[in-house]
């Protein structure tokens, strides 16, 4: 089953439950994916790579929301977009272990024969499309940048 048809799924059953959060959240995810059918240019299907980034995106974006309603000490508002992004989550696949993606970043490295941070865009944009959809950009770089410095 598509990740469009799961969402559809999951959104009649927060309708019939009269969820609230998931159906902000889902309809979220929705309106981002039919926006990005609708782009000039676009493919008449998005990709899965296409979707994960989508999702990926959302997520981020509801993290970064609630750090700064935390910052400012709103937890009432913190605490929706948390929620929700935990909601949006649950279509993304399982994250990879901090672990694991240092494996990847060391296979990289060798591959590449990478040496110190000049390297970094070369390496981040391997690893980046490797692991998309199976890590978050920040954890890739704080890695990268960790595995450079120790290799100089």
């Amino acid at each position: 089953m598509s990740l469009q048809q799961d969402l559809m799924t999951a959104l009649k059953a927060a309708m019939k439950s009269k969820d609230q959060t998931a159906l902000t959240a889902l309809r979220a995810v929705k309106s981002s994916i039919l926006l990005a059918k609708t782009e000039n240019g676009a493919a008449e299907e998005l990709t899965e790579e296409q979707e994960l980034k989508i999702l990926q995106k959302q997520v981020k974006q509801r993290k970064d929301s609630a750090a700064i309603f935390l910052e400012q000490n709103r937890e009432d508002l913190a605490a929706p977009e948390l929620a929700e992004a935990e909601i949006i989550s649950q279509f993304l696949p399982e994250a990879l272990s901090e672990q694991e993606i240092t494996a990847v970043v060391k296979g990289v490295i060798a591959k590449i024969g990478a040496d110190g941070m000049k390297d970094m865009g070369k390496v981040m944009g391997i690893v980046s499309q490797q692991l998309a959809g199976k890590a978050d950009g920040k954890t890739i770089s704080t890695i990268v940048k960790e595995q450079l410095t120790m290799s100089n």
